[in-house]
């Protein structure tokens, strides 16, 4: 089994692939200065609790936008998995595509796999909109090359400064509104509004604008775990991949044997 990580801002997610299958899979807080050896207890006794072992783990697949996390995950695979990590975007890991964009090297390593995912499930014109620590939009034509793309404060990025620089208003959950009303009558039913009716107006508006410029008909393609919330009251998404990430990362693996 290949053992893919990916390394965000927010969290770091672990998952076992089975054959393109992911078959476990656990999230972490980021945190650099964790060690490989408190990584491997913690991910050891959750592999223990799936019946899983580490003698399963034939090869290891690194993608991180933290350069301070690398070395102790590089750690982690050689010394308790006994692999020499893969890190995506480095030999023997290329992209395979072209990033045509100013700083090629500046372009998260998660964009990227993202991107080589999508492209892969979805052979078109893209757009891929990611619910991350940042709200990030980028654009693969039909050959799966880089275009560009844009980034905005995460969701809850922009609530954390909403709360924190107001002090009268209280911290609220990100989810739905009750009703399809854009006239809150208390607080709370206005911050819910201003972000969940807000950022869906930012996602559409954005979208059609990208779409205007790239010319031709683009699918949407959506990733993150507040994706699905969103869908639930907007049709811009053509498709909701969960896991891109961790099956871009399970192709750039397949790519380098």
């Amino acid at each position: 089994m290949l053992l893919a990580i990916d390394a965000g801002n927010t969290n770091l997610v672990f998952a076992l692939v089975d054959g393109g299958e992911i078959v476990s899979r656990w999230r972490i807080a980021t945190d650099p200065r964790r060690t490989a050896d408190e990584y491997a207890v913690w991910l050891h006794n959750l592999m223990a609790l799936e019946g899983k072992r580490p003698d399963d783990v034939e090869a290891v697949i690194i993608s991180t936008v933290v350069p301070r996390a690398l070395h102790n995950l590089q750690v982690l695979a050689s010394k308790y998995f006994g692999a020499e990590a893969l890190i995506a975007g480095e030999p023997p890991v290329q992209w395979g595509v072209r990033l045509d964009i100013d700083e090629p090297s500046s372009l998260g390593a998660d964009r990227a796999v993202n991107m080589i995912a999508a492209h892969a499930l979805h052979p078109e014109d893209l757009i891929i909109v990611d619910f991350g620590t940042a709200t990030t939009f980028d654009v693969a034509d039909y050959e799966g090359n880089y275009k560009g793309g844009i980034i905005c404060p995460g969701i809850n990025l922009s609530l954390d400064a909403l709360v924190s620089a107001a002090a009268k208003l209280p911290r609220i959950a990100i989810e739905s509104p009750q009703d399809k009303s854009v006239i809150g009558t208390n607080t709370e039913d206005q911050m819910h509004i201003g972000v969940y009716w807000g950022y869906i107006a930012m996602i559409e508006g954005l979208v059609a604008r990208l779409r205007e410029e790239i010319g031709r008909p683009a699918k949407i393609v959506s990733t993150g775990g507040l994706a699905s919330l969103f869908d639930e009251n907007t049709d811009i998404f053509d498709a909701i991949e969960p896991d891109l990430t961790i099956q871009g990362l399970w192709m750039l693996y397949e790519r380098s044997k």
